[in-house]
């Protein structure tokens, strides 16, 4: 069986070096651009809970009878205030990532391919 797949490897599938490293480049450029894509939001959303961010103060409603949330608007100096009992985890919440993250990996896929990196010259 080695010696069919060591002729078969020699006969069809001749890889050179050059080839290797500029695979191996653009699936490095792929997986960084779908990791910053991927974590950005991650890291708006811990910004935006520290201690420091004007988010993570409470609101200034009157109301006493259940805790409030700030939401940002447009304007960055503008915030909305609602109620604790909107923001709960729903089922979507468990698909949206990797459908997110197949979507990166299609997208950069195309990318590739629209500029035409992948073909030879």
């Amino acid at each position: 069986m080695f010696l069919w797949l060591s002729k078969f490897y020699h006969s069809h599938l001749t890889i050179t070096w050059p080839l290797v490293i500029y695979a191996a480049t653009w699936v490095t450029l792929l997986t960084l651009t779908v990791a910053v894509a991927s974590f950005s939001p991650e890291v708006a959303f811990v910004s935006a809970i520290s201690p420091s961010s004007s988010f993570s103060q409470k609101c200034s409603k009157s109301e006493s009878d259940g805790s409030f949330i700030r939401v940002p608007l447009d304007n960055p100096s503008e915030t909305l205030c609602l109620p604790a009992q909107l923001f709960a985890m729903s089922s979507i919440d468990i698909i949206v990532p990797p459908v997110f993250s197949a979507l990166m990996v299609a997208a950069s896929a195309c990318v590739v391919r629209a500029v035409g990196l992948l073909e030879h010259d």
